[in-house]
């Protein structure tokens, strides 16, 4: 490790003081893959992230070295005789191996580097998450798309077992079998025997006469995958959809992971969505709002012909039965509600303004009765008198 002043393990880890076991396996296992050299290769800082990553994680995962660092800091750790020892390893694949076993993502935790060996049953593989984005129309039809992401797979050269075809798997000969070493490390409290996975077979107890050539032992190696994706019609925007066994692979057996697909539905400037409605709106001379007439519409099938009705007012709405979005589930179909906006021209022609004041002059009588009905009870400022009352209650 750097001999500069170190990090605080909370800061690292990307935790509070306050962050339980699981919060704590969570930060490491999200650090640990970016890091993994497998994946980043372009950072040359990465292997020295990884290793105070995984210093902090042998600190916090354990109480009783929690509970000194919290109250006495590094210090108080030294003292008690923790070191971290990344010497016995070749690389930060090698920590990494360590923590997850020999593939490149690993499952779950043991009791870490320097802890216990870990259990060596099947570990289920990772899910993996990537985000897809459609449009509108395809969100209402459904549709098929081809994705693209990277996950770690079995590899097909050694089937997983991270020797090299035709040779045989031996006892590790650096732990006898038992996936363990054990050092002793002298302190100002004494002598300290630390039980450490072993750096040759990472805990497995027996290695490959000869490593397999394309994962170099590990078993398991990144690629590239290609899947497609079945979208259903009337999904909404943050749904997801679960692709089983698509995600990283397991280990020692373990099934594969899932894949989950984020799906993204872009707006589309026609509609706004509510729930299986769509709400559109359709611009209507006053002319034509007055005496009646058909407009088109806009539709996630194509336009359609609205009536709109003599006398509409403006922001009248109108109902296209059947015309919204599917149900995700059922075979029901939501609506369409057009709101009408009457267009009051700013500009007329000097024949158009006759026409309009011969209009006007005809309809005074119902002018002056509809003026009076706007400042009855039941006229607009009748109904805005009671909101005003009752939000004000």
């Amino acid at each position: 490790m750097s001999t500069s002043t170190p990090r605080d393990y909370y800061e690292v880890l990307g935790v509070s003081r306050n962050a339980d076991e699981t919060e704590i396996k969570r930060a490491f296992r999200r650090l640990a893959r970016e890091l993994h050299p497998d994946v980043n290769r372009s950072d040359p800082d990465a292997e020295e992230k990884f290793k105070q990553a995984a210093e902090a994680y042998e600190v916090l995962s354990d109480p009783e070295r929690r509970a000194t660092y919290d109250r006495y800091g590094h210090e108080g750790l030294r003292s008690g005789g923790f070191a971290p020892n990344f010497e016995g390893f070749g690389s930060v694949a090698d920590i990494f191996d360590a923590f997850f076993g020999s593939g490149a993502f690993g499952g779950g935790f043991g009791s870490g580097l320097f802890g216990e060996r870990r259990a060596a049953g099947p570990i289920e593989g990772e899910d993996v998450a990537l985000a897809l984005e459609i449009d509108l129309a395809q969100a209402a039809h459904g549709t098929r798309a081809e994705v693209e992401y990277e996950r770690v797979a079995l590899c097909e050269r050694c089937r997983g077992n991270g020797a090299e075809p035709g040779t045989r798997i031996e006892a590790c000969p650096r732990c006898g079998g038992s996936g363990q070493l054990r050092t002793l490390t002298r302190t100002p409290f004494g002598q300290v025997v630390r039980t450490t996975v072993c750096d040759r077979c990472h805990g497995e107890g027996k290695v490959a006469q000869r490593p397999c050539r394309d994962c170099r032992g590990r078993g398991r190696r990144a690629v590239r995958e290609r899947v497609s994706v079945e979208i259903p019609p009337g999904i909404a925007d943050g749904q997801r959809i679960r692709i089983a066994g698509r995600g990283h692979a397991g280990e020692r057996g373990g099934p594969p992971g899932d894949l989950y697909v984020l799906v993204s539905v872009r707006a589309d400037p026609r509609f706004v969505r509510e729930g299986d409605d769509l709400i559109t709106a359709v611009d209507v001379p006053a002319a034509l709002a007055a005496l009646g007439t058909t407009v088109e519409v806009p539709t996630v099938d194509g336009e359609i012909e609205l009536e709109i009705p003599p006398g509409t007012q403006p922001h009248e709405t109108l109902l296209v039965r059947g015309a919204g979005m599917p149900a995700l589930r059922g075979r029901r179909r939501g609506d369409l509600r057009v709101l009408v906006n009457v267009v009051v021209p700013r500009r007329l022609t000097p024949h158009q303004r006759e026409l309009l004041e011969q209009l006007a002059a005809s309809m005074g009588a119902e002018s002056s009765a509809s003026a009076a009905n706007v400042h009855s009870e039941d006229g607009v400022l009748g109904k805005l008198r009671r909101v005003l009352h009752h939000e004000h209650r």
